[in-house]
């Protein structure tokens, strides 16, 4: 169904511009924004995607990657089709590229993926498999409806958002893993389509004016961004920015896409960026997808313990306070932390939704 849009305004010229990100998509009629899930419909905005997904699964938190948000629990998750950005090495380009709308084969209203997250146990909902900034409407209203029910809300995303709408947004998440997809302009022109400093913008407000919590992955792709000058940037601009408790994580690229003509991330790549970050003075810094002992284990920044060792997304030891803190020293770990029984897993459960009556 096609529900109204917000984040927009007409020009003299008569086309609508889309003020939600930084594109500023300008459309004459029925035309569509590059997201193309955002289309002038009249003389308005309107969002087709509404109520439509590409499917519901439960995961666990850590595969968002959230190392440092209620560790060991289960989120709920969904996404619809289409991105803002046109990265040619998308690893979930079918979801994200999509301009099939048939491919939106579940229905689910705000809700009822409450209720269903609810009934499963959740902790969190996660806005995922697509950048949920372009579904705005829909993961505001689902938010909400979250919140009513105590459970949390997670957005993955590239934060390409503007300063208008990203209050209205992110008021209603209680956490977010941006994807820094590389620290130069050039690497997102010529690979995303889009620019590095919005993406910096959004995370230097997210980290000082709200209190979502916030955690930052960066893909590395063989030759494009792991050379050590611009992961040495990268990290000392966390360091600075944002400050040496923001969690950072390197993960692995697979040649996916437009660009199966590079080889996959070698593991020495991501342990040396991860040595590279350390280095530069950051204290919780992670490899994914690979298997890596140190890299997907959460240490102390005080006495260097080991608090919560993992492997990939399976947590084998858990020492920390339900308040939080180290059990040796008493240092305070940082991020948001709830007691919990068992560990959800490592597994991924498809899920249907539960519909209102």
């Amino acid at each position: 169904m096609n529900h109204p849009g917000r984040y927009w305004h007409k020009l003299d010229d008569g086309r609508i511009q889309c003020d939600l990100c930084p594109r500023y998509c300008k459309l004459h009629a029925d035309q569509r924004g590059a997201c193309f899930v955002r289309m002038r419909e009249g003389d308005a905005m309107v969002l087709t995607t509404y109520g439509r997904s590409s499917g519901f699964c439960i995961d666990p938190i850590e595969k968002k990657p959230l190392n440092h948000f209620l560790p060991g629990t289960s989120v709920f998750s969904f996404g619809t089709a289409g991105c803002n950005l046109a990265c040619k090495f998308c690893q979930n380009w079918d979801i994200s590229k999509s301009r099939d709308m048939d491919r939106l084969m579940d229905s689910a209203m705000p809700e009822e993926i409450a209720d269903t997250a609810q009934e499963w146990g959740c902790s969190s909902v996660a806005y995922t498999y697509n950048d949920p900034v372009i579904f705005a409407e829909y993961a505001i209203d689902t938010a909400i409806a979250c919140h009513a029910r105590g459970l949390k809300n997670v957005a993955v995303t590239a934060g390409y958002i503007t300063e208008l709408a990203r209050g209205d947004f992110y008021q209603h998440m209680d956490a977010a893993n941006v994807d820094l997809k590389g620290f130069t302009d050039d690497f997102y022109v010529q690979l995303c389509g889009a620019h590095l400093q919005p993406v910096l913008d959004t995370l230097t407000w997210l980290h000082h004016e709200t209190d979502v919590w916030v955690e930052i992955t960066t893909l590395l792709i063989p030759g494009r961004n792991d050379d050590d000058k611009e992961i040495g940037a990268l990290a000392r601009w966390v360091r600075d920015e944002l400050g040496t408790e923001v969690p950072l994580h390197f993960t692995a690229f697979h040649p996916d896409f437009k660009l199966t003509d590079l080889p996959p991330t070698p593991p020495e790549t991501l342990s040396r960026a991860r040595r590279i970050a350390l280095d530069a003075g950051l204290h919780h810094v992670y490899t994914g997808n690979v298997h890596d002992a140190d890299g997907g284990t959460t240490f102390c920044a005080g006495c260097g313990a080991a608090l919560i060792v993992r492997d990939w997304y399976q947590i084998l030891q858990y020492r920390v306070s339900d308040s939080g803190c180290c059990p040796d020293c008493g240092r305070q770990l940082a991020g948001r932390y709830r007691h919990f029984d068992k560990a959800f897993g490592p597994r991924r459960i498809p899920v249907g939704i539960h519909r209102s009556s």
